[in-house]
C-alpha cells in the first residue's frame, strides 16, 4: 500500500538497491527467493507506483507542471554510507526492470561515482539507448560536496540523493521545499524597459535607469542585479508568508513520524521538525539570458551594429527586420559552444542570482538555497516573455534548464558540457541538462562507449545531472500526424518521462525544436 502523507508530490523511496540487498541476500540464502522472483517483485512495485498519479492540474499549475507524473525517482547506485561503492545486483535489477517494464513512474535514476564500476554506467547507457528518457545520471561525488557546503554530516550525504526532477535531499531527514520558479529573461526585459513591463505597459520593478543612455554593459547588468534583487526579495517576501501558513494550518503528523528528529524537536515537518529545513527558487532560461546578454554586450556595446535604441525597436515590433534577427541569431557568441565570451556571461547570471538567494533564513530554522530547472514552467514562460536580444521571437519557449537555447549549440554534445560545466553545479542543490540523440549514434557500442565516456567526462569537471532523448524528430512530427500510431512512445520533457501524445502541443514542438546530436 502506498498512501500518500504531503500536501505535494515528488515521493521516493531513496536509494531502493542498497535498501533491498539485504533482503534480497538473505531471500537467496534461505532459498525462499530467485533473481527471477525478486524481479517479478519490483515489477509489481513498479506498476503500484503507476498506479498512483498527482492530482489533476489546472489553469497555472498545469503550466508548470503540464504532466500527472507524480515525480517519484528511484535512486540506484551511489555510495555506501561508508563511502564505498554502492552499486549492488540489485542496482542492475533496477535498471534492467525499468528498461523492461517502461512506464512514466516511477522514474529511475543512476548516481555516478568514481567509486562506481564502468559496467554499471554501461548498462545503464544500454538503457538510455531505447529512447524513453530513463535513467536520468547525477554526479554523487557533486551531490555530496554540494550537502557539505550546505552543513549536512557526510554521512547524511553519502545516503541522500537527487528527488523529483533533479533537487537534492537527506532521505527521511530534510524538508526539501520547492516555492516557484524565477523568469530571468523576463526580469531582463523589465531591466530594458526601465521596471515596465512591455507586454502590460504597468510598472512592476523598480525604475533601474535609461538603458539607452548606459555607456557599459557593466552598467546594464547592474540594473539587472538590482531588478533581479527586487523580485527575489518580493518572492521570499511571500514565501515566508506561505511557509506560516503551512506551519501554523496544515500540519503534516503521519509524515512528522517518518522524518529524522521531528519526534525529538517535538515539531511538524512543516514547522522545522526535520534535522534540514531547505528552501528553493528555481532560475529558469539560463540559455536565453546568456545569449540575450550576449547579443547585447557583443553587438551594441562592443561591435556597436546596432544603438541600443534599434535592438529595443526590433524587440518590439517581434524582429520585423529579419536580417537584424539572423545576425542576432548567427552572428552573436553563444552559450553551449565552449566560447568564453558567452561562457563568462553564464557564470555572471549563476554567481548573480546565487549571491541574492543563498543562505538567507526561511522561517523554519533553515536556509534558502538555488537550484536551475525548469519542469514545463519554460513554456509558460515563453509566452508572458516577449522577443528577447538572442533572436528569440516573442511567445516562443524559453531555454530549458542550464541547456543551450534551440540550435544555438552548433559544436557538439562535448562543447556543451564544456560550457555548462563552467557554473559551479556544487553551490546547487541541483541543475537539469537536457541532451538529445539521434538513435544512430548509440547504435554500435563504439557510440554507447562515447556517450558513456561523455558522462564521465562531465561529472570529472564537476556537471550535476545529465538526461537524454534518443528519438529522431521524424519520428516525433509522425506522432504529432498520427497520434493513434504512438499511443506508448514515451519521451524525456524535464526531470521526468511522459507519453509524447498526451503533452500539450506546444511542450511537444518545444521537445522537437532541441538540438539533435548525431556524433560526439
Amino acid at each position: 500500500m502506498i498512501i500518500e502523507l504531503n500536501v505535494w508530490d515528488s515521493f521516493n523511496p531513496g536509494r531502493l538497491d542498497q535498501h533491498l540487498y539485504t533482503f534480497y541476500e538473505k531471500g537467496l540464502k534461505e532459498g525462499i527467493l530467485t533473481r527471477e522472483s525478486a524481479k517479478e517483485l519490483l515489477q509489481c512495485f513498479w506498476v503500484k507506483f503507476n498506479n498512483q498519479p498527482a492530482p489533476p492540474k489546472v489553469g497555472i499549475t498545469e503550466q508548470q507542471s503540464g504532466t500527472y507524473q507524480d515525480f517519484a525517482l528511484i535512486n540506484t547506485g551511489g555510495l555506501k554510507i561508508d563511502g564505498s561503492d554502492g552499486v549492488n545486483e540489485v542496482s542492475y535489477m533496477v535498471l534492467e526492470v525499468c528498461n523492461e517494464m517502461k512506464l512514466i513512474q516511477p522514474s529511475v535514476c543512476i548516481q555516478m561515482s568514481t567509486e562506481n564500476p564502468d559496467s554499471f554506467l554501461t548498462s545503464a547507457v544500454n538503457v538510455v539507448k531505447e529512447g524513453f528518457g530513463q535513467p536520468s545520471m547525477f554526479n554523487t561525488d557533486v551531490i555530496i560536496k554540494e550537502f557539505l557546503r550546505a552543513g549536512k554530516s557526510i554521512e547524511d550525504s553519502r545516503v541522500g540523493g537527487p528527488s523529483g526532477c533533479v533537487t537534492i535531499s537527506a532521505f527521511g531527514k530534510e524538508s526539501c521545499i520547492l516555492t516557484g520558479y524565477c523568469n530571468w529573461p523576463k526580469i531582463l526585459e523589465i531591466t530594458l524597459h526601465n521596471g515596465v513591463d512591455p507586454k502590460t505597459g504597468k510598472q512592476v520593478g523598480i525604475k533601474t535607469g535609461d538603458v539607452t543612455s548606459f555607456k557599459t554593459f557593466d552598467e546594464l547588468f547592474s540594473a539587472y542585479k538590482q531588478q533581479l534583487k527586487y523580485f527575489i526579495d518580493l518572492k521570499i517576501k511571500g514565501n515566508n508568508i506561505i511557509e506560516r501558513l503551512y506551519a501554523e494550518h496544515m500540519p503534516a503528523p503521519f509524515m512528522s513520524l517518518l522524518f529524522d528528529d521531528c519526534i525529538e524537536r517535538g515539531k511538524d515537518y512543516h514547522n522545522g521538525g526535520p534535522r534540514y529545513n531547505s528552501t528553493y527558487i528555481q532560475g529558469v532560461g539560463m540559455g536565453t539570458i546568456t545569449d540575450s546578454l550576449s547579443a547585447i554586450k557583443y553587438h551594441v556595446f562592443e561591435k556597436q551594429k546596432y544603438t541600443m535604441n534599434e535592438l529595443l525597436e526590433g524587440m518590439k515590433v517581434d524582429f520585423e527586420d529579419e536580417v537584424m534577427r539572423m545576425t542576432l541569431l548567427n552572428k552573436t557568441p553563444k552559450y553551449g559552444n565552449d566560447d568564453d565570451f558567452a561562457d563568462e556571461i553564464a557564470q555572471a547570471v549563476f554567481e548573480a542570482y546565487f549571491d541574492i538567494i543563498d543562505g538567507r533564513p526561511n522561517t523554519k530554522g533553515g536556509e534558502y538555497r538555488v537550484n536551475l530547472l525548469p519542469t514545463t514552467v519554460h513554456i509558460y514562460f515563453g509566452q508572458v516573455t516577449g522577443a528577447t536580444p538572442d533572436g528569440r521571437k516573442a511567445g516562443v519557449p524559453l531555454s530549458d534548464g542550464i541547456s543551450p537555447s534551440h540550435g544555438a549549440d552548433k559544436k557538439g554534445p562535448t562543447a556543451v558540457i564544456k560550457s555548462v560545466s563552467k557554473i559551479d553545479h556544487w553551490k546547487t542543490g541541483g541543475t537539469l541538462l537536457n541532451q538529445k540523440f539521434m538513435p544512430d549514434a548509440l547504435a554500435d557500442e563504439e557510440g554507447r562507449r562515447k556517450l558513456a565516456d561523455l558522462v564521465r567526462t562531465y561529472f570529472k569537471m564537476g556537471g550535476h545531472h545529465i538526461q537524454f532523448n534518443v528519438i529522431k524528430a521524424e519520428t516525433l512530427r509522425d506522432a504529432q500526424k498520427s497520434p493513434e500510431n504512438y499511443l506508448n512512445l514515451i519521451v524525456r520533457v524535464a526531470g521526468y518521462s511522459d507519453f509524447f501524445v498526451n503533452i500539450g502541443k506546444e511542450l511537444q514542438n518545444e521537445i522537437l525544436a532541441r538540438t539533435e546530436q548525431n556524433h560526439f
